[in-house]
């Protein structure tokens, strides 16, 4: 029971270690897609989410077979750094924002890009993670 309480405190702060650093990615792609796209579309949360889709879709299969350090990843990797990146919360807001606009079109096309290539990326993530995890057991 003892080594549960270290354990969570562990997973903790690399949560948070990774949320730092995802929430830096995410403010850096914002920062810089704003800068190279305008304002007229929300570029940075759609590329933090289909981005981030992708990246997890790769990690749960990567790390599966990882054995016990595969929990400490996971916690730092896709609750920490894909948790703060990927922004859905952004895109709910900027999706009430479209609809009380006359932009409705625009709504309507930002979900489905968002959540149809979300789908698709964290489906191709899983697949490459699959194909890199055959393909290197099969060299060792």
């Amino acid at each position: 029971m003892s080594a549960l309480p270290g354990l969570w405190w562990q997973q903790l702060a690399l949560v948070m270690s990774g949320g730092a650093l995802g929430a830096a990615g995410r403010f850096l792609l914002g920062g810089y897609l704003l800068r190279h796209l305008g304002t007229g579309f929300p570029w940075g949360t759609l590329a933090a989410n289909l981005l981030g889709s992708f990246i997890a879709g790769f990690l749960v299969i990567w790390l599966e077979d990882k054995g016990p350090s595969a929990l400490y990843w996971r916690a730092f990797l896709i609750v920490g750094v894909l948790g703060a990146l990927t922004t859905f919360s952004a895109l709910m807001i900027e999706s009430l924002l479209y609809a009380k606009s006359d932009r409705s079109g625009v709504l309507l096309g930002y979900l489905v890009v968002s959540l149809t290539g979300g789908l698709i990326l964290v489906w191709l993530g899983s697949r490459l993670a699959l194909w890199l995890n055959l393909g290197l057991g099969a060299c060792r």
